[in-house]
């Protein structure tokens, strides 16, 4: 009687919040196939008809297409930058004992604790100087290298725990270091780089100061500056259909996403706090 109390102690807060979380979901899903009158009449009913014009609205009308792909563009991009930057930097650090190594990786550790917002203003004059301003590839980069300390804090608990032996055995048959790190140790990390390349990539996906401050044509936003605009319009041209639609369209790739990487992420969060 008293663990089926304390079982639905926890159970009951934990719906509360489940239902917190999900209900504006729901609202949203339905509001996007409804038109401007049925949400006006009634924003709360289902609507009477499917209505799939608020999407193609918001796709075309509103460039959410065009954003979708610049979003699409610079989270594949930035989460493979990271990665090939990462990656050798973290195996250096764990494995290579070098002089000044561990200084510099509580440097890498300590700069995760600084606010990004505080570099950018540098970086937006940084990228003007360089002519690199209202680029997609230059904001990947950006994004890349600003995610390195938490992907190395990721990928080192992974590494540490990869047997020098195996390292050792390989660098007596003659594999070259290089060799060593893709061919033996990468594979043996595969759970924190997909761990680590999952989180990153959301957080791409869902960027928006970054992109606002150093992208400066409408043809290059990404979701999260014309979902802004998209929000500006609807106040004025009463297009909340189109709105929710939107919202839809920018946020259902992140539900599929992490719905199928799930297990992966809560595997690769475990193993690392394990190890």
């Amino acid at each position: 009687m008293i663990r089926a109390l304390s079982r639905l102690a926890v159970r009951i807060p934990l719906l509360i919040w489940s239902f917190i979380v999900v209900f504006p979901l729901i609202w949203m899903f339905i509001g996007a196939f409804k038109t401007n009158a049925e949400i006006f009449a009634s924003p709360w009913a289902l609507p009477q008809k499917l209505n799939f014009h608020n999407f193609v609205s918001a796709w075309s009308d509103y460039s959410i297409g065009s954003a979708f792909a610049n979003s699409l563009f610079v989270t594949l991009l930035g989460t493979l930058l990271c990665l090939a930057f990462s990656i050798p930097t973290a195996y250096a650090l764990e494995r290579l004992r070098f002089k000044g190594s561990e200084i510099l990786l509580n440097t890498y550790l300590a700069s995760m604790m600084i606010p990004s917002v505080l570099g950018w203003i540098p970086l937006f004059f940084l990228l003007l100087k360089f002519n690199m301003l209202d680029n997609l590839w230059a904001l990947s980069l950006i994004y890349a290298v600003s995610h390195i300390p938490f992907t190395i804090f990721i990928l080192i608990s992974f590494m540490g725990n990869v047997p020098k032996e195996l390292e050792e055995a390989a660098a007596i048959d003659g594999m070259t270091p290089y060799g060593i790190l893709f061919k033996i140790v990468t594979p043996l990390v595969k759970s924190g780089i997909i761990t680590a390349s999952i989180l990153n990539a959301i957080s791409f996906w869902n960027e928006y100061f970054m992109a606002l401050i150093l992208l400066q044509e409408d043809s290059k936003n990404t979701l999260g500056v014309a979902m802004d605009l998209l929000k500006t319009n609807a106040q004025y041209e009463s297009a909340w259909g189109v709105l929710f639609a939107g919202l839809c369209i920018a946020v259902i790739p992140v539900i599929i996403f992490y719905s199928i990487f799930q297990r992966h992420i809560v595997k690769g969060m475990t193993e690392g706090a394990i190890k």
